[in-house]
C-alpha cells in the first residue's frame, strides 16, 4: 500500500504530485498515482487531458485511502460495512475526509476501536433468542451467550474521536 509515491497527508498533496507528472507530460506515472490513492484512472486522464483543473478533493481524496486501505486489510462482512459507513461520513463532512486522508491515521485503527468499543457494549441475547439457533444453543451449552457491537451512533462517535479528536457535532 502506497510503495511507489508513499502516504500522503492530504488531498493537496497528492494535487501536487499530479501536477508535476502532468508537467512532465507523463501521464503513466499520474494514472499510478491516481490508482496507489484509490482514485479513478478515469480521473486521471480527464486530469491530463485538461478536463478538470485538479486530480481530487478532500472527499475524494478520503474515500479512495479508505477503498485502497479496505482492499490492504482484506475487509469481509460486516467490516465492509463498517469502512463504507465511514466513506459515507466523510463525503457528508470535509473536517472528517480531510481527517481521514491524513498520514497515519488508519482504518485499521478505527475499526480496532470498534471491535474495543463492541467488548464495551456487550448484552446478554435472551435464552429464546438462543434456543433458536442452530448452533450457538449447541455451542453454549445453557451457558449465557453475550455479544456487543457498538450502535451507528457509537460508531460515528469513535471515528470523530479517533480521526479528529473530537465529539460528534450536529
Amino acid at each position: 500500500m502506497f510503495e511507489k509515491f508513499g502516504e500522503f497527508d492530504s488531498y493537496q498533496e497528492i494535487n501536487r504530485a499530479a501536477a508535476a507528472q502532468k508537467a512532465e507530460g507523463d501521464e503513466e506515472a499520474l494514472i499510478a498515482l491516481a490508482i496507489e490513492n484509490g482514485i479513478d484512472r478515469e480521473d486521471a486522464e480527464d486530469y491530463m487531458d485538461g478536463c478538470m483543473e485538479e486530480l481530487t478533493t478532500a472527499t475524494l481524496a478520503a474515500v479512495g485511502k479508505l477503498k485502497i486501505e479496505k482492499e490492504d486489510l482484506k475487509l469481509e462482512g460486516f467490516l465492509v460495512d463498517i469502512a463504507d459507513e465511514l466513506s459515507a461520513w466523510a463525503l457528508d463532512n470535509e473536517n472528517l475526509a480531510i481527517a481521514v486522508r491524513r498520514k497515519g491515521m488508519a482504518l485499521a485503527g478505527y475499526i480496532a476501536r470498534i471491535i474495543d468499543g463492541g467488548f464495551d457494549q456487550k448484552i446478554r441475547v435472551d435464552k429464546r433468542i438462543v434456543d433458536l439457533t442452530q448452533r450457538a444453543k449447541k455451542i453454549m451449552n445453557n451457558n449465557p451467550l453475550l455479544g456487543g457491537s457498538p450502535t451507528v451512533r457509537q460508531r460515528k462517535e469513535i471515528a470523530y474521536k479517533y480521526y479528529l479528536g473530537i465529539g460528534v457535532r450536529k
